[in-house]
């Protein structure tokens, strides 16, 4: 079975609500202030369908099994775009599968001149966590950006 990673449709919309959703609830981060309450959520097909953003679904047997993008969020300096909507289904995860999604972000936020990744997470999220810092980012002391997600109480910064 064959993994393919590929840009988002309008179809996948219902889909990948869903999947972010469930992990929310399954990591008891489900509350105001997350993507989970975001209305964006709900329409990901047309946040990303803008000048600096992508988004990438990750589907096996035409399974969606995850996604992850780059969004240049407001509030953030010049050069600056977030890794947002990064989330696995539990029987994705442990197979380096957000790794190549990630990855596929960073190389997109690379080739389109941005110069610093940022993220925003929880510490519910840990094996997340070790993964970004792995890759390079570093803790931040505070939030960057207005991205509205005034729950989150981690955030990373990663150079390009």
């Amino acid at each position: 079975m064959a993994t393919t990673i590929r840009n988002i449709n309008k179809e996948d919309n219902p889909l990948i609500a869903e999947l972010i959703r469930k992990v929310f609830v399954e990591f008891k981060i489900d509350k105001p202030g997350t993507v989970y309450t975001d209305p964006t959520t709900d329409a990901l097909y047309e946040l990303f369908d803008t000048n600096g953003a992508t988004y990438w679904l990750a589907e096996e047997d035409a399974h969606l099994l995850g996604g992850c993008g780059i969004y240049p969020t407001d509030g953030l300096p010049a050069g600056c775009v977030e890794l947002v909507k990064f989330y696995l289904s539990a029987n994705a995860r442990g197979k380096g599968l957000g790794r190549k999604l990630m990855e596929q972000s960073i190389a997109s936020a690379r080739s389109m001149g941005y110069k610093q990744v940022y993220l925003e997470s929880f510490p519910e999220l840990a094996t997340a966590v070790g993964m970004y810092e792995k890759a390079g980012f570093r803790k931040l002391e505070q939030p960057m950006g207005n991205s509205g997600h005034y729950a989150c109480t981690l955030w990373m910064l990663l150079d390009l």
